[in-house]
């Protein structure tokens, strides 16, 4: 299986196109700490209450934890989030 660039532009991504690809994205530590659990987890309950016929939940499932993945291998993710989170405190210090 060879990595091949994402269509969001992210050169760093593994491909995800199906269920079996994203868990082992998940499992090679792609996503998040604990992303890989969370998937399974997450993905039995969605099928084990899913209608047959209406599989929606899987789908919102996949896509949450592909841009998961995609957040988490985007190299500008942590000084975004460390931005925000300077922002919160400064308006946290200026709201006492």
């Amino acid at each position: 299986m060879t990595t091949q660039p994402a269509e969001s532009g992210h050169p760093h991504l593994p491909p995800m196109r199906t269920i079996g690809e994203l868990r082992a994205a998940l499992t090679m530590g792609y996503g998040f700490p604990g992303d890989a659990d969370d998937f399974e987890a997450e993905l039995a309950r969605e099928i084990n209450h899913a209608d047959p016929a209406d599989l929606s939940g899987v789908v919102r499932l996949v896509e949450e934890f592909r841009g998961r993945v995609a957040a988490r291998q985007d190299p500008d993710f942590d000084s975004a989030v460390a931005a925000a989170v300077a922002e919160i405190r400064t308006a946290r210090e200026n709201g006492r």
